[in-house]
């Protein structure tokens, strides 16, 4: 577990140290592209993040292949190298779309061949374990096509999520940490080493999403644009992919005592088909929607909207942070509920305790928008829109009442009070006409 944290520490650093230089090199490359109308950001950010990330993966490879206990996953399986080939390849294409905006099912065939690359190298799906047959082993043709098709629908939930700051690296940090603990467990309790490449992706995963996210939250300083969001959907995958596709269920030895033991034992096995479709619950469930809704209005699959979930949440009332908050808590939900599930099945507490969330979660997500008010005796030391309505309208009122007492009482003013209104752009308000003119505020800071 000591190697496990430390390259999840090291990832996390290399991309954190690196973010910001990326920044600057992505400012000065003219990585800014102008504000789309879906877009929640009013302030033109740089993309191009999904570099910073790519070399904390290398980094974390790296230094996993010189720790005692995690070269041997090297030394036994060709699967990391496969998924730097195909990360390599995937974030190459995210690079080129970040700076030149290449065409969406060129974006998809880059995506195909990526995956591709991985089942070459090893990296693919050789047997599932289907409920009430058992475990089916796969043609060649049916495990490159499973596994292309769970790659592709992986990269692209993650990457439509991507809509609001710190949104994609935080619910893909909260799966990776829901997966790493699952194929932990099944590399540690059962003693299976083919689950050894699944936790260390997952914990490279874990580092790259921490390292990019201070730099990532409302507001952020910058974006991950596609080299970021396809290079972790693509990780995501692969993790999900080499725990499914090549851990042997027969290995566990489960099938013992009776009928009914037997089947919660199984639970383990069967949970690696829904894992990975919980820690993608939510990207997935978007990725859907956003079909037949596009579909359905005649337009293209691939045309842009605002009718994403993290969308439809600001516009019933949500903040920025709040939106992303909510989408966390659904997210760990899913995933630590399946995962606490697998761990055990027959206690009927953890169905309980998802229920009860649920219906927390439910509240939170139809709560309008609140605004804390103080209370009467702490009104004027706290700023206006957190008092009552009816102190703001007294306070608002009262130059009003200072005007009117220059008045005269048949409303003639005296003919030699003038007043000298303040000029625009400087900070300071003029009662002209009873209104109020506020100079625009410098953006130089």
């Amino acid at each position: 577990m000591r190697e496990y944290l430390l390259t999840l520490c090291i990832t996390a650093a290399v991309t954190y140290l690196l973010t910001g230089p990326v920044r600057k090199f992505a400012i000065v490359a003219g990585a800014m592209p102008e504000i789309r109308a879906r877009d929640v950001h009013r302030e033109p950010t740089p993309r191009l993040g999904g570099i910073a990330m790519f070399f904390g993966l290398c980094a974390g490879l790296l230094v996993a292949d010189h720790l005692t206990n995690l070269s041997e996953v090297f030394e036994n399986s060709n699967e990391p190298r496969a998924l730097l080939s195909g990360a390599a390849l995937i974030w190459l294409i995210g690079v080129l779309d970040d700076k030149f905006e290449i065409d969406a099912l060129i974006k998809l065939g880059g995506q195909m061949i990526a995956a591709g690359v991985m089942v070459v190298q090893g990296l693919t799906i050789l047997w599932i374990p289907v409920p009430w047959v058992g475990t089916v082993a796969l043609t060649q043709w049916q495990g490159t096509l499973l596994t292309v098709a769970l790659v592709v629908i992986t990269i692209n939930a993650v990457n439509f999520v991507d809509g609001l700051d710190g949104l994609a690296a935080g619910m893909v940090c909260i799966a990776a940490a829901a997966f790493f603990m699952y194929a932990y467990r099944i590399w540690y309790s059962y003693g299976i080493e083919a689950a050894a490449p699944a936790s260390l992706f997952a914990a490279i995963l874990m580092g790259m999403c921490l390292g990019f996210l201070p730099h990532n939250m409302h507001p952020a300083r910058i974006f991950m644009g596609d080299s970021g969001s396809m290079l972790i959907g693509l990780v995501l995958a692969a993790g999900a992919i080499s725990v499914t596709g090549q851990v042997d269920p027969d290995v566990m030895k489960l099938f013992s005592g009776s009928e009914r033991n037997t089947v919660h034992q199984m639970v383990p096995v069967y949970i690696p088909l829904l894992m990975p479709l919980t820690i993608i619950a939510i990207p997935a469930a978007d990725l859907i929607l956003a079909i037949v809704r596009r579909t359905w209005r005649g337009q293209s699959p691939f045309a842009a909207d605002r009718g994403h979930l993290h969308h439809r949440l600001l516009e019933i009332g949500h903040s920025h942070s709040r939106a992303v908050l909510i989408m966390y808590f659904f997210s760990a939900l899913i995933a630590f509920g399946a995962l606490a599930y697998s761990v055990n099945a027959a206690s009927m507490w953890i169905v309980l305790s998802v229920v009860f969330l649920s219906a927390i979660g439910l509240v939170l997500l139809l709560l309008p928008r609140f605004t804390p008010r103080a209370p009467r005796w702490a009104e004027r030391f706290v700023p206006p829109r957190y008092r009552r309505r009816k102190a703001v309208a007294a306070v608002e009122a009262e130059p009003a009442a200072d005007e009117t007492d220059e008045v005269g009482a048949t409303g003639d003013k005296d003919e030699t009070d003038e007043r000298v209104p303040v000029a625009a752009g400087v900070s300071g308000v003029s009662r002209v006409n009873g209104a109020t003119a506020i100079g625009p505020r410098s953006r130089t800071r």
